[in-house]
Parts: structure tokens; sequence; C-alpha cells
């Protein structure tokens, strides 16, 4: 027999389903601001401003992005290079991230809690324990004072000018900078809103994309965020931290990450993207003084909107890493070659809706050495895929 549908039912389900899972905490947005009100993800494009508070405290939200990709020149598999870690399948119909969770927030108190699954999440979380894994933010949060919030638990990375919600990113795939750098963080983070143009993020972390601690070390992550004004925004993130395992020899790690992004006119916007690492190396018997690996990466963003649902972008990039830092190994032995490699991508986007989003990208990298596997298991300095997304949101 055909019912009707009723929204409040639905709302009543899935809250039901939710805490029937555990998830008893109050929950909300992340405190950065967002290009989706309806999702909690870091900051693309959109102003700095002073959290708002919703009419109603408690809200549901969800994301779902279904994607399939080709590699051309591919040795036989349905994985795409090993530093890629959004839409890494290829010739296979999946998803790459879905995501179910609910917020809460008052004019003192606030905290989230979302549930994601997909091949974004099986190869981005795969060190991470199970129990955790499948855990897309969690926190709870309060005002110790007017104008801040202090937050405790599981969110998006306060680094990079890209998220792990597609739908918000300038173009489909990530760059080589966002996919190997932190997408997720656990710890406290205290954010003081100075103004409408201006907010100020200090952390504490279990270190550089962890849930669980590897070592007895906490990280620390500053994070500054200026929209001087209407058209510009400015953002500047740091990270310090001791990243290996506790059974290992420290090696400190210091990071930068810088972007800025202009709305030229209406149709056109432009961003720049710079990060740069210095991580502690091994330093060979019998030798002195201190030795840094560092890695430099770099990209360009143009985006046009090309008609009312069309709207196209343009990446260029670089990431560059003695001896394969961090792209190739977080912990590179002494004599591994390094790593050069640069690229471009053009994407078209169509949305039919304000909460559908379809998508089609074409990808080049060419790297200074053979490091891509083709058919036959040889190599070549040159990459070359495609790309195609349908995503929705509530």
């Amino acid at each position: 027999m055909n019912t009707a549908f009723h929204p409040a039912d639905f709302k009543s389900r899935l809250s039901a389903l939710l805490l029937a899972m555990g998830c008893t905490v109050p929950v909300l947005a992340q405190t950065m601001p967002t290009t989706d009100s309806a999702l909690a993800v870091p900051p693309t494009a959109s102003p700095v401003q002073a959290t708002p508070t919703p009419t109603n405290p408690l809200t549901f939200y969800g994301f779902a992005d279904a994607y399939y990709g080709y590699d051309f020149n591919n040795d036989n598999t349905q994985d795409r290079p090993g530093f890629l870690y959004s839409h890494d399948r290829q010739n296979e119909f999946t998803l790459n991230n879905a995501i179910l969770g609910m917020r809460y927030q008052d004019d003192n108190v606030r905290g989230a809690i979302g549930l994601h699954s997909g091949s974004y999440v099986t190869a981005n979380y795969a060190a991470e324990d199970q129990v955790f894994k499948h855990i897309y933010e969690a926190y709870a949060g309060f005002r110790p004072f007017q104008k801040a919030w202090l937050d405790v638990g599981i969110f998006g990375s306060h680094i990079g000018f890209e998220s792990a919600i597609s739908k918000d990113n300038w173009t489909l795939t990530r760059s080589l900078m966002a996919e190997n750098s932190p997408y997720y963080q656990a710890g406290a983070r205290l954010t003081y809103e100075v103004g409408l143009t201006l907010t100020l993020t200090g952390l504490v972390l279990d270190g550089w994309q962890n849930l669980r601690d590897n070592n007895q070390a906490k990280a620390l992550g500053t994070q500054i965020q200026w929209k001087p004004t209407e058209k510009l925004l400015i953002n500047s993130s740091t990270f310090y931290g001791q990243e290996q395992p506790q059974d290992t020899t420290a090696r400190r790690r210091y990071f930068h990450n810088f972007y800025a992004s202009y709305t030229a006119t209406d149709r056109l916007s432009l961003a720049l993207v710079f990060d740069v690492g210095k991580q502690q190396a091994h330093r060979p018997a019998g030798t002195s003084g201190e030795k840094y690996d560092t890695w430099h990466t770099g990209a360009a963003y143009v985006r046009y909107k090309l008609a009312d649902k069309w709207t196209t972008a343009l990446r260029g990039e670089y990431y560059k890493a003695e001896r394969g830092v961090i792209i190739g190994s977080y912990s590179p032995a002494v004599g591994n070659p390094n790593a050069f490699i640069r690229g471009g991508s053009l994407g078209l986007d169509y949305a039919p809706t304000g909460n559908v989003l379809v998508r089609l990208e074409g990808r080049v990298l060419t790297a200074a050495d053979k490091v891509f596997v083709e058919t036959g298991g040889n190599t070549r300095s040159t990459y070359t895929n495609l790309t195609s997304s349908i995503a929705i949101s509530f």
C-alpha cells in the first residue's frame, strides 16, 4: 500500500537510526565558514564571518559522491597511483564518499557527529582502527568566552584549500598537495572570531592525520583567515609535530600552507596555493648536525561560470620533494630519489539543481622519472585520466 512521504517522519527515523548506532553526542558544523551551509567542510573561497546561530539548533546533513574514472595505459588494475586517495579507483562504478550526520548549535554549545564510507575512506583511513575509520567528524564544543569556540574531538583539517567534500572544491579531483596533507584531525581547537573579516584558530592535535596518536608527543597548529575585501580571502595555516611512532627515532616536522582566492567578477574566480614543509631526516651513523628533507608544492586555479548552470575550472600544479618525503614515504630512507611531478586538469561542471552537481574532468601528470606503471608492468613518466562524478547533498 502506498503512503505519503512526510519530511518530519524521515528526520525522526534518521535521528533514531543515528542514536541506535551510538551517536549520542550533540552535533553541528565546523567553525570555519563553508561554501555549502548544509555541510561541515573546511572553507574554500567563502568569506570569513562570525558563526551564526541557526533557527533550529538540531539539523541533519548528508552527501554522496558516485563516480567513474578511466586511466589511460593503466597496469590492468582498478587502483590509481598510491599517492591519490580521493576518486582513487578506475574503470569501476563506485562511491567516493557518502556522509550522513547531524549537528547541534545554540548560542553557547555545539557539537557534531557524522559517519562516512566509500573508496576515499578505504584509501585514506587505511592505517586507522576499524572502530574509528568510518567517523567523518565527532566533536563537542562550547563558548569559553564571547566570540570564541573550544571544540574537542574529530574534525576536518585546518590545512588546505580543498576538503573531502568534492562538490565544495573548485576541481573534481584533488591536487597533489591536498592528497598529501591532512584531510582530518583529532584534538582540540580554539577559534576566536576577531570580527567579520578575521578569524584566528589554535590547535593541539594527536598528529598530522591521526585519529589515534602513534607516540607520546602532541602536535601544534595555527590558522589565520582574513578577508580584507569582499573579493579577497587570505589563509595561513601551520603545523609542528613529531610524527614518527614511539619506538622509532623522533623526527620533527614543520609545515606551512598558504592560499589566496580572489573573485575577479561575477563569473571569474582565481586562487593561488603554496605549501612548504621540512622533516628531520635520517642521519647515517657517525654523522653530526641536523639534516632535513624539504618538500614544496604549488597550484593555480581559474574558475569561470559559462552560464547559469555551467562552470569550468582549470588547475596547474607541481610537487617537489627531497627523497620523495610525504608523497613517496613519510620516512624516506637514505638514497631515496627525489620526486618532481607537474600536471594540469580541466573540468566541466553542470548543476541541474542547487543540491546536485555533475562533473567531468581530464587530468595529466608528468614526472621527472618514470614513476607511473602502465600496461605490461612497464613504467612511464606521464599519467593521464578522466573522472566523472554525480554528487548530491542535503
